[in-house]
């Protein structure tokens, strides 16, 4: 049971609405997608806000149709998206520079920057993100626009990337630090999603989630492919389905 998940004064303890940020359709599920259930069914208000429609993407072969333009894998990876969060029970999406994940009149479209692998398991920025990519934006924008939908949403916890964004993707980064901009602008707690060995990490596993996780991942079909306990990406990096998700407070809740 979800229930049996939460500890006191843990991160979670007490929260009634959690806001989480990611960069690319699919990051939420992966990365997040059985608390995000888990809390869902506990009757938590649950927000997703993905920055980009994830553009630069590799699209597993025979998944969508071929010769695809970016237009249109992105109308495919929105889509995918939202069959997942359906299946994970997120009661509210929306798209960073789209209201109301926007503090300008104007609407923005934030576009997926790329990355390239410096080796094995750490990616870095890739060579030609182009002026309308997400790390070419002016990170103050990025902020306040963060800081929109915290005020249209209103959390009780933020929840993003690590420093390193994972495995360095640099959308990932710097998602990091303009949620942590956003919180402490806000005066909402933020919490950092770790890996296993990092010091101080909260442990929530919701081993209950994992059929409605698996339902997630299998929609994000151009990208993933599930096998057995394992998900298989398009470039053929396996790693386990996890339903366990670490957290580091970064930022408690001002008084």
């Amino acid at each position: 049971m979800v229930e049996e998940m939460i500890i006191d004064g843990s991160v979670l303890d007490g929260v009634g609405r959690v806001l989480f940020v990611h960069a690319h359709p699919d990051d939420e599920t992966i990365a997040t997608g059985a608390l995000i259930a888990a809390l869902a069914e506990r009757g938590v208000a649950v927000a997703v806000l993905t920055a980009t429609r994830g553009e630069r993407g590799e699209v597993v072969p025979g998944s969508l149709p071929a010769g695809l333009d970016q237009q249109r894998l992105s109308a495919a990876r929105e889509n995918e998206l939202a069959a997942a969060l359906t299946e994970l029970g997120a009661i509210t999406h929306a798209f960073l520079g789209t209201p109301p994940a926007r503090a300008d009149a104007q609407p923005r479209r934030y576009h997926d920057s790329g990355m390239s692998w410096l080796r094995e398991g750490l990616a870095g920025p890739a060579p030609d993100g182009g002026p309308l990519a997400l790390t070419a934006a002016d990170t103050a924008e990025v902020v306040a626009d963060i800081g929109a939908m915290i005020t249209t949403f209103a959390p009780d916890l933020l929840i993003s990337y690590d420093a390193g964004g994972g495995y360095g993707h640099p959308d990932h980064v710097l998602l990091h630090h303009a949620t942590i901009a956003a919180g402490r602008r806000a005066g909402v707690p933020v919490a950092e999603i770790v890996p296993a060995e990092a010091p101080d990490a909260e442990s929530f596993a919701a081993p209950a989630q994992r059929e409605a996780l698996v339902r997630a991942l299998s929609r994000h079909a151009s990208q993933l492919t599930v096998d057995g306990t394992d998900i298989v990406h398009v470039g053929g990096q396996r790693e386990p389905i996890r339903t366990t998700t670490l957290l580091r407070v970064i930022d408690r809740k001002r008084s």
